[in-house]
């Protein structure tokens, strides 16, 4: 079973080289601190930044540096600031080829929820409505289940959507997991979980093809 840095650290094997990637809030961030050597990949912000960096150490924290989330970031050499609605545009015109968001359900059409929970206070849907309603390519950072153990990965997601048909695929604590065809192709396993673990805490459909590698961190 991953913790949330393996989690991150499985997705920057994503990564391509010359990609504009937008990171969200929670374990997305977190994939800035694992970029593969020899990988040139831009990090782009919603408030304003590209060539964001990873985070910072206790000697080089900027208290005005600080990511969509409000958490303090570091900046590469030749980082650029800019208005929101520049980031906006750049977002909506298709520009950034990889978008990592968090989610609390993703369900086997590729439909996400991951801005409300009905009866909890929230501030807003922030940008992520923008990154999934314009990106062709979008991971997913989550847990598999709930504190209750309940699946997180459904037949159709019960909280309300934040975009539909736009996940592409999903790594959880336990498993990659590819979002095609109305169901998720099981990709790879988490070290020392078993496809019997993954098949009990997925309660959409789930494809099994042939033998499951372990993942490699």
């Amino acid at each position: 079973m991953l913790k949330k840095e393996d989690i991150a650290k499985r997705i920057a094997e994503e990564l391509k080289d010359g990609w504009y990637v937008n990171l969200g809030i929670g374990i997305p961030t977190l994939v800035a601190n694992y970029i593969p050597e020899g990988i040139d990949v831009t990090l782009q912000s919603e408030n304003g930044l590209l060539g964001m960096g990873p985070f910072p150490t206790e000697e080089n924290i900027d208290a005005d540096l600080i990511n969509a989330g409000k958490q303090t970031i570091t900046t590469m050499p030749g980082s650029v600031f800019f208005d929101s609605s520049d980031s906006f545009a750049m977002i909506r015109a298709g520009k950034v080829q990889l978008t990592v968001l968090g989610a609390m359900e993703v369900d086997q059409n590729g439909d996400i929820a991951n801005w409300k929970i009905p009866g909890k206070m929230v501030k807003g849907m922030g940008g992520a409505m923008d990154l999934v309603a314009s990106a062709e390519n979008i991971i997913v950072a989550m847990m598999h289940t709930n504190k209750a153990r309940e699946s997180k990965i459904l037949k159709k997601c019960s909280l309300p959507l934040t975009g539909v048909n736009c996940v592409t695929k999903v790594v959880t604590n336990l498993a990659v997991l590819e979002v095609k065809g109305g169901a998720f192709h099981l990709l790879e396993r988490a070290p020392g979980v078993s496809v019997d673990e993954i098949k009990n805490a997925t309660e959409g459909e789930l494809i099994i093809s042939g033998e499951i590698p372990e993942m490699k961190l």
